[in-house]
């Protein structure tokens, strides 16, 4: 689905979400709410700019005060790799823009990533993974890191790491991967009203723990993240 289509079908009472370059920016009359939308459209590169961009919206949003969701609409590349973005800090960027969507999740603005093009790497892991509940169209294409890049860092060839990605789902990118290790919540159907299946979502996020651990378990996707989390928990509780 293309960005404007999105946006008629979460807001068929309209919206005020404009593009600024490669970022979509606004808001939008949801049932007699407001929601918040920042995004990322025709796989722009993450860059400082454009983390400081959403950044800087994300926190106008929290001292507006209210409880207003934030929608993260994305279709980006991965993180720019350019020598000015790196040497202006990139990596701190990313972390800025991650920390400002954890903390208006945690200040009353329930996050939600929407998934509708591609995504990588750091990009993926500022926006989408950032979010308190992470939905997908069909079609979308998410990767922590693709295999010939995972080849280049881990040193195992792209041989062995294509065939582990046939058993496991964490060597391997793409939705279904992804959903099974429970970092996507829930692929949306893009025939349906995309609002009211996102009222249904907001109607059951009481909860702001993450529980993509769990999912992955209950997927057989990270069978032992949940269970090592628990654990962890528990012992430093018990060091208190």
């Amino acid at each position: 689905m293309t960005p404007d289509k999105i946006l008629a079908s979460v807001f068929p009472e309209g919206h005020a979400v404009t593009r600024d370059g490669g970022l979509m920016l606004g808001h939008g009359n949801f049932g007699g709410r407001k929601i918040e939308v920042i995004g990322v459209a025709d796989r722009t590169a993450l860059g400082v700019d454009e983390a400081a961009r959403l950044s800087q919206y994300v926190l106008e949003v929290i001292e507006r005060g209210g409880d207003a969701p934030i929608l993260v609409l994305i279709d980006s590349d991965s993180q720019r790799m350019s020598k000015r973005d790196e040497l202006l800090g990139l990596n701190e960027f990313l972390a800025h823009l991650a920390k400002s969507l954890i903390l208006a999740d945690t200040l009353g603005h329930p996050t939600i990533g929407l998934l509708y093009g591609y995504t990588a790497a750091g990009a993926f892991i500022a926006t989408a993974l950032a979010t308190r509940a992470l939905l997908a169209l069909p079609g979308a294409e998410p990767a922590v890191m693709d295999l010939p890049s995972m080849s280049r860092v881990t040193k195992l060839s792209l041989d062995v790491l294509q065939e582990k990605s046939k058993t496991t789902p964490v060597f391997a990118p793409g939705l279904a991967n992804l959903t099974q290790t429970g970092a996507v919540a829930r692929t949306l159907d893009p025939n349906g009203s995309l609002a009211e299946q996102l009222s249904g979502l907001l109607a059951g996020l009481s909860d702001t723990r993450d529980t993509r651990d769990r999912l992955g378990k209950e997927r057989q996707g990270r069978p032992k993240a949940a269970d090592i989390a628990e654990r962890v928990y528990a012992l430093a509780r018990a060091s208190v």
